[in-house]
């Protein structure tokens, strides 16, 4: 068999509707056990956001509470954002981008476990390293799982979080400005090499810088496009909500196969847009120095919900500009709804967004996939991790990306799967703590 087929094959094997299922029914029963938490403690989170109670002092490298979620933000705001989600369009319609709503919204629930119960962990003293390393240790065969969950968030952290970024930014600056692919893999290189030989207090100091930026271009640039199309923005919300249950498709008599291609595609764009309940989150808040499981649990709530605005907002954009049935497909398909007000400029800044939000991820994954790697290697050859970052950067900027994204989808199936298991296995203590510290929280 051929080696591209196969590992296409294992792919969607690995990434199909049982794990989906299997998401949604974890998603559904910590929504459930956790008594809506992402509901009744919605307006609470963003005010434990926003205006915390207390300050936090962090030693310097070290990451605070707020530092874990803007790193959270950082690395969840990328590439996926703009030619993921108008991917998610193009293949299940506008339909899809109710269901990033719907999924964004329960699996809040599943963020707020996962970052609270790396709270329960505490971290040994002067290592970076928390979240699903530690607690998975503390379920059925956790010994081995903490560790097959490691080597897998490694490899999906290098190939996406990393190679795919960079590849990204190439492709972004190679075809707006022309820039050889050569040129953009070697800044990357040493770029990402300047960052890391910086150790942590440099990556966070940079990320911090990165975020506002990006968020603000693309608040701007996508409000304009929403303003300028005013008169299409209720047809298109009625359009959104219609297509997402297939009524438009019922007529055709292909109601089933329409409702699994919409809810397929808004329910893989949310997982894979939020990184909820892939442990990325958890891993940066249980590195964190915030020791306050409930505070660091809204803040990873605030994440997800700012991640799938983002996911919507870009698929409202799409639709309500008319191009959602062009026949294009990811980052063309978004290009083309910004090119209906900015004209050429259009390209320029969707590639100015892609170039922003893949350095971003660039930034905070490498905060991430390094907590990883010293885990793995007991806290040792952190030089190393460096070098191969920054080569894996270079390389995913050059590189043909066909069989990478298949890989990229198979390390977080089985990294989604691992980190869940653990998670339903810990359910019961996380219950019983949140319920009790919720009655008496203050944010």
């Amino acid at each position: 068999m051929n080696l591209e087929l196969f590992v296409k094959e294992l792919s969607d094997l690995v990434i199909g509707w049982p794990l989906m299922i299997f998401v949604v029914a974890v998603s559904l029963l910590y929504t459930y056990v956790l008594g809506g938490v992402q509901f009744r403690y919605f307006f609470t989170a963003f005010k434990t956001t926003l205006f915390p109670s207390q300050k936090e002092a962090a030693k310097a490298g070290e990451l605070s509470s707020f530092g874990a979620f803007i790193h959270t933000i950082n690395s969840n705001l990328g590439n996926g954002s703009i030619a993921g989600m108008a991917t998610a369009v193009y293949a299940g319609g506008p339909g899809s981008a109710l269901w990033v709503v719907v999924f964004g919204f329960i699996l809040m629930a599943v963020r707020f476990a996962e970052v609270y119960v790396s709270s329960l962990y505490e971290k040994a003293p002067n290592s970076v390293v928390g979240g699903p390393m530690l607690y998975l240790k503390d379920v059925i065969g956790g010994k081995y799982l903490a560790y097959a969950y490691a080597v897998c968030a490694l490899i999906f952290g290098l190939l996406s979080g990393c190679g795919m970024q960079a590849n990204s930014i190439q492709v972004s600056l190679n075809t707006t400005w022309g820039i050889s692919p050569l040129v953009i893999a070697t800044f990357l290189l040493f770029f990402i090499l300047y960052i890391l030989f910086g150790g942590a207090e440099r990556i966070v100091k940079i990320s911090l810088a990165i975020v506002p930026v990006k968020v603000v271009v693309f608040v701007v640039s996508s409000a304009l496009v929403l303003m300028y199309h005013y008169q299409n923005l209720l047809p298109a919300l009625v359009l959104i909500v219609k297509s997402g249950f297939g009524v438009a498709a019922f007529g055709g008599g292909v109601l089933g196969f329409s409702l699994q291609q919409i809810i397929g595609a808004g329910m893989t764009r949310s997982i894979f847009a939020t990184e909820s309940g892939l442990g990325s989150a958890a891993i940066l808040f249980g590195s964190s120095s915030g020791n306050d499981g409930i505070k660091n649990g809204m803040m990873g709530m605030v994440s997800t919900f700012i991640s799938t605005v983002v996911c919507f907002i870009v698929a409202l954009c799409i639709v309500v500009s008319g191009v959602w049935n062009s026949g294009l497909n990811s980052t063309a398909l978004t290009i083309a709804a910004f090119d209906t007000v900015f004209g050429s400029f259009g390209g320029w800044i969707v590639s100015f967004l892609s170039v922003s939000f893949g350095f971003g991820v660039l930034v905070s994954y490498a905060y991430v996939v390094r907590s990883v790697w010293l885990f793995l290697t007991n806290n040792r050859f952190d030089f190393v991790f460096a070098i191969l970052y920054s080569l894996c950067a270079f390389g995913g900027a050059l590189a043909s990306i066909v069989v990478v994204w298949d890989l990229c989808n198979i390390a977080v199936g089985i990294t989604l799967a691992i980190n869940l298991f653990g998670l339903v296995m810990l359910m019961p203590k996380i219950r019983k703590n949140v319920i009790q510290q919720l009655k008496h929280y203050k944010a």
